[in-house]
Order: C-alpha cells, then sequence, then structure tokens
C-alpha cells in the first residue's frame, strides 16, 4: 500500500459518511440492540444484535446484514438508524456484522469471516433466540457483494445454512471490468477511487475473477437462495446488478429485481428520506414474505 492509498483510507474512516450525515427512519422503534462477539476463523468477530420487542416468547427469524464502504471503510453503526427498522417491520433479530476491512484483511477474509457468522448464528440459534431454519442474509454496497459472496460459498460447501432470502442492495459483483468501462454519472464513484477500492480489497488481479470477488463469473447460480436486488438508475453498478438478477432467473432462482430511477449508489443511506424508506420497506416485505414461506416445523 503507498503513501496516496494510505492518506485516503484514512481521510475516508476518519470522515464516515454514513453516521450523522446519513438518513434515519422517520419513525423510531422499540427494539432490544447489545453488542456481542462471535468467534470465526480470523478470531473474534464484533456484531450487532437488534431484537424488537416486546419478547414475543418464541423463536424469531434472523435475517445477517453486512454494512457498505468499498470494503475499506465503514462499520457495523452505519446501519445502526436502519436495522431496528428492519428488526420491528420484519419480526426478526437482526445481526450487524462489523467484518474486517481491507487492505489490512483483503480478500476472501471477509467473505470467509461473514460466512462463519451465518455458521455460528445458526448453530446456536438459542443464543439469539432464533429459528435456526429461518435465516435470511444481506447487504449494501460492499455488503451486497459479501451477502452474495456467502450465498455462493455456502453453495459450494453443500447448502449448510438455509438460507431463504439474499438481499443485494446496490452491489458491485464485477471486479474484474474497470470501472472506466462502466456507465458513469456526475453522481457515480469516480473510476479512479472505485478502481483503487478493488485493487486494495483484492490480494492479486487474478482474484477479480474469483466468484467469490466477482459474484457475476459463477459458472452455476442453479439453487441460489431467492433474491431481492436493488440498484439506482445514476450508479455505474446498476447494469452488473440487473445481469445477475437475469442470470439468477434464468437458473431457476426467484428474483425480485427494483431499480430506482433518478437515484445515486447510497440511497438507501443519503438523498430523499421518502425515496430511501420505499427500499428498506421493500427489505422488510420481502423479508417477512420468504420467512412465512418456511414451513414453522
Amino acid at each position: 500500500m503507498n503513501e496516496e492509498q494510505q492518506e485516503m483510507i484514512t481521510q475516508i474512516r476518519e470522515n464516515p459518511v454514513d453516521t450523522d450525515s446519513g438518513l434515519k427512519p422517520s419513525s423510531s422503534f422499540s427494539v432490544q440492540r447489545q453488542e456481542v462477539f462471535i468467534p470465526t476463523s480470523v478470531g473474534e468477530t464484533r456484531v450487532l444484535i437488534y431484537t424488537p420487542e416486546p419478547d414475543p416468547g418464541e423463536p424469531l427469524p434472523a435475517f445477517i446484514n453486512m454494512h457498505g464502504g468499498g470494503f475499506i471503510a465503514g462499520d457495523a453503526e452505519g446501519d445502526d438508524p436502519w436495522c431496528p427498522l428492519i428488526a420491528h417491520e420484519a419480526r426478526c433479530v437482526v445481526i450487524n456484522i462489523d467484518y474486517r476491512l481491507a487492505p489490512e484483511h483483503k480478500f476472501p477474509t471477509a467473505v470467509h469471516e461473514c460466512y462463519d457468522v451465518a455458521v455460528w448464528v445458526h448453530e446456536h440459534p438459542e443464543d439469539f433466540g432464533i429459528h435456526s431454519a429461518k435465516l435470511a442474509i444481506g447487504g449494501h454496497s460492499a455488503g451486497g457483494n459479501l451477502a452474495a459472496a456467502v450465498c455462493l460459498l455456502n453453495k459450494q460447501r453443500g447448502d449448510q445454512l438455509p438460507f431463504v432470502l439474499q438481499i443485494l442492495d446496490y452491489p458491485p459483483l464485477d471486479l474484474h471490468t474497470d470501472p472506466a468501462l462502466k456507465s458513469s454519472f456526475p453522481e457515480a464513484i469516480p473510476a479512479e477511487v472505485a478502481r483503487m477500492f478493488n485493487a486494495m480489497y483484492l490480494d492479486n488481479p487474478a482474484d477479480a475473477q474469483n466468484p467469490l470477488a466477482s459474484p457475476v463469473f459463477a459458472e452455476s447460480l442453479e439453487g441460489l437462495p431467492e433474491a431481492l436486488i436493488i440498484t439506482a438508475s445514476k450508479d455505474s453498478l446498476a447494469a452488473e446488478a440487473r445481469d445477475y438478477a437475469d442470470r439468477l432467473k434464468q437458473q431457476g432462482v426467484k428474483v425480485h429485481f427494483k431499480q430506482y430511477e433518478d437515484v445515486p449508489h447510497g440511497f438507501t443511506h443519503h438523498g430523499d428520506i421518502a425515496i430511501a424508506e420505499d427500499a428498506w420497506y421493500l427489505m422488510c416485505d420481502k423479508l417477512k414474505d420468504a420467512f412465512s414461506s418456511v414451513d414453522p416445523e
């Protein structure tokens, strides 16, 4: 990592855009929030847990959430305002992962870390008050990439985890194609910055074609969980997410695709609160539908 990259990382991390300046729900929600540490292959992983109140007295579904930040920045607090909304509206326990960041922890560290968290949650449902057969995963931007990657890794490992839904919110799914060759918008992340993010995340250029880094390169998508894929029309990443949605459909996966018009990347955290909330409530609706489809036995 050169001096310019280190300076950029420092600036981004010291001036997070997803906290005080970010959107917050127009309503408040009664949830219990706690911080716990889960053992993973890379050590203890910090997660924030949100449980809706009052206590239902029975196991709840679980949604595993990953924040954005280009793989190099951000933390679980970036989604802290919105996880209570999901917990309350979808009546589920939200597990918000504070995964390790690049370039200190390059690919595939975060993928395996998030997968390990999901395995731990699934194998210790009593620790979280959850129903182990009602598990969903999702994320925003880089977190959406990680959610897709965890689902692919789970497929590689024999579908140990019974994911009923994956939520990919404006995800980068192709780290191989030069960002300069993707659609360009004044609101989009500059190509040189996106290029640097990818380089910091990947250990070497060949990793860009690994499906766990770029899910669009997966040979088979058959059998993956149902997907909600959200894009923004003024986002250079929208086309690859649409292509992924189309490939999922072609291989028999149920997909709900929604593109929000005239908004940029990150719109669920910044910009118009009405549009952002529409997307968050859509996530909740799809979670409720997916959880209700699981046989209670």
